[in-house]
Order: C-alpha cells, then sequence, then structure tokens
C-alpha cells in the first residue's frame, strides 16, 4: 500500500514516475498496488467538495480530521476489498504518518512499514508554518467561509499564497540561491525568477486541487501525536512490531533528519535511517526517483523476510 502525501493522489505515476510499473520497485509483476485517496481529498474520496446527503456541497460543513481518521477510513477500504494483510506501507510525508499510525493501530495488517521524511509528531515549526497558510486562504474574499462552490471564483488567491509559502519549505535554501539567486524573470513583469517559479506552482495547484481539502489536510497534520492518548510518543513507537524502515532527506527543511532520527531510535523493529542525499529538501523523495527506488527494493525484501 501508498499513503500519499498531501497533494498527491491515488494515480501514483503521475506523481511518483518511474517507481511503479513492471520490473519498478513497486513491481506490478509481482504486486498489487493499492494507493487509496485519502479522505477529506478532493480527487477520489469523500471531501469537502463532495455532494452531501442533502445535495449541496460539503463545504464548511465537513468535519475536522486526524491522521487516525484518515487509516481507519483506509482501513474500511481495505475490509471492503477483501484485503487481509498488505506487504508493506510506504508514505512520503503525510504518508507516512499513516504509515505510522497503520503500524501502530493495526500491526496485524501490514508486513512493514516504510516512512519517508515524516515525523511521529507534528512540531512547533511546522504547525506555525501551516498555520500561516491556513490563514491565507481563509482571508481570502472569495473563500466565503468555505462555502464558495457556487461562485465563479474561489480563494484562489489565498490558495495560491499557501502554496507559494509551502513549495518554499519543500525545497532547500541552497537550491532556490544556486538555480534563481536574485536573476530576474526578463519579462514585462519586472518579477525575480523565483517569484515566476512560485506563481507557477501556485497556478498549478489552483487548477487541481480544492483550498477546504487544503485547510483540511494541513489541520490534520497539524493535530498529527502518535503519542496522543497512548502515554506519550515514546511509549507509543515502543509498542510498535512489525520492521520500520526509516528515510531520512540530508536537506529536509520541513521534516528535518532530526525527526526521522527519532523514529528510529525509539521504534524497536527500526534501524538506522537511510539517508537519501538530495539538493532539493522535502521535495528529494519526488526528484531523486532513482535513489528513492533503491531503497524501496530493501524494504520489499525486508517485508517478503519477515512475512
Amino acid at each position: 500500500m501508498i499513503n500519499h502525501a498531501l497533494t498527491g493522489w491515488s494515480d501514483v505515476p503521475s506523481w511518483w514516475p518511474s517507481l511503479v510499473g513492471p520490473g519498478l520497485p513497486f513491481d506490478t509483476d509481482k504486486y498489487f498496488i493499492v494507493c487509496p485517496n485519502v479522505i477529506g481529498g478532493c480527487q477520489g474520496s469523500t471531501g469537502p467538495s463532495s455532494i452531501a446527503p442533502d445535495g449541496n456541497r460539503w463545504g464548511s460543513r465537513f468535519p475536522s480530521l486526524t491522521i487516525r481518521d484518515m487509516v481507519a477510513a483506509e482501513r474500511a477500504f481495505t475490509e471492503k476489498l477483501g484485503i487481509k494483510k498488505y506487504l508493506i506501507a510506504v508514505g512520503p510525508s503525510l504518508g507516512g504518518m499513516r504509515s505510522l499510525e497503520w503500524a501502530i493501530t493495526h500491526p496485524d495488517k501490514v508486513g512493514a512499514i516504510c516512512t519517508i521524511g515524516s515525523s511521529a509528531v507534528a512540531t512547533g515549526d511546522q504547525i506555525g508554518t501551516a498555520s500561516i497558510q491556513i490563514r491565507a486562504i481563509k482571508k481570502d474574499p472569495f473563500f466565503k467561509g468555505g462555502d464558495y462552490y457556487d461562485q465563479e471564483r474561489g480563494p484562489v488567491e489565498g490558495m495560491g499564497i499557501a502554496r507559494r509559502i509551502a513549495h518554499l519549505t519543500y525545497r532547500s535554501e541552497v537550491e532556490m540561491d544556486m538555480r534563481f539567486g536574485r536573476d530576474m524573470q526578463g519579462d514585462d513583469t519586472g518579477r525575480y525568477a523565483v517569484e515566476s517559479y512560485l506563481d507557477h506552482q501556485a497556478n498549478k495547484l489552483a487548477k487541481r486541487f480544492d483550498a477546504n481539502t487544503y485547510i483540511i489536510l494541513t489541520e490534520a497534520m497539524n493535530s498529527h501525536d502518535v503519542g496522543r492518548d497512548r502515554g506519550g510518543v515514546e511509549k507509543a513507537l515502543a509498542s510498535i512490531t512489525v520492521p520500520v524502515i526509516v528515510v531520512a532527506i540530508d536537506t529536509d527543511r520541513l521534516f528535518p533528519p532530526r525527526l526521522q532520527q527519532e523514529i528510529s531510535d525509539l521504534t524497536p523493529t527500526a534501524e538506522a535511517p537511510d539517508v537519501l542525499s538530495s539538493p532539493f529538501g522535502h521535495d528529494g523523495f519526488l526528484v531523486e526517483v532513482e535513489s528513492v527506488g533503491e531503497i524501496i527494493r530493501r524494504a520489499i525484501s525486508r517485508a517478503l523476510e519477515r512475512s
């Protein structure tokens, strides 16, 4: 099972190219690959933009979610399909949070997990950055308290600001400076090249993603804490019995390597983190597909050894 990240969806090859297919790390000649769209999403499962029983969009009425709610929905999905057990649950970022929850909540349903660029608990820095993104969306005059679906225009500007902030946390300072520096875009807008790049990222997401979903999933990530009601993070991770493969990205400033080291240190079934070296920061899991693929192959081999 693959647990996608915040703005990912069930069509894995479209956002994780070269990893799923015959002979590839997620080898479809050997395995049946499942990637459920997360509950609260806008590209498959029920979310704020879905039609409610009264015939209107859920909008502002959609309930808040936690990572555990998402895993509960995935468990129900699993039962519906008649899947008795997954060989491995793999997830980057938000997906890594869900993979950890699978290991803690349903150890009988996964043979192993692989968490990539993720953490056992949301940090103050992550919550702070994410809260600014949420505020930007909610302050857009077209947000209308989350009930904007019958308008010609939604909170596009607020969503764009949120995405620009987020994208800077996904990439490394070194890459931004080496790639763009102080270069100008060279058109009549007078923008720096990095501004044009961030505008492109914002516009691209606005075409396929719902602002309410962005808020719902971001707030779920902010609430992430495997230790909640379990006696703390240390006790929760110590309870894990399935193999845990932990992957850190050396330039990740959103989920710095110390967070993956914590998972490794506190989980008895985890080895030292695999460290992915990349200039692309958190997005290294998307860009460095060859290195990620090698790690996935090793993770699957470890899961097979246990099965």
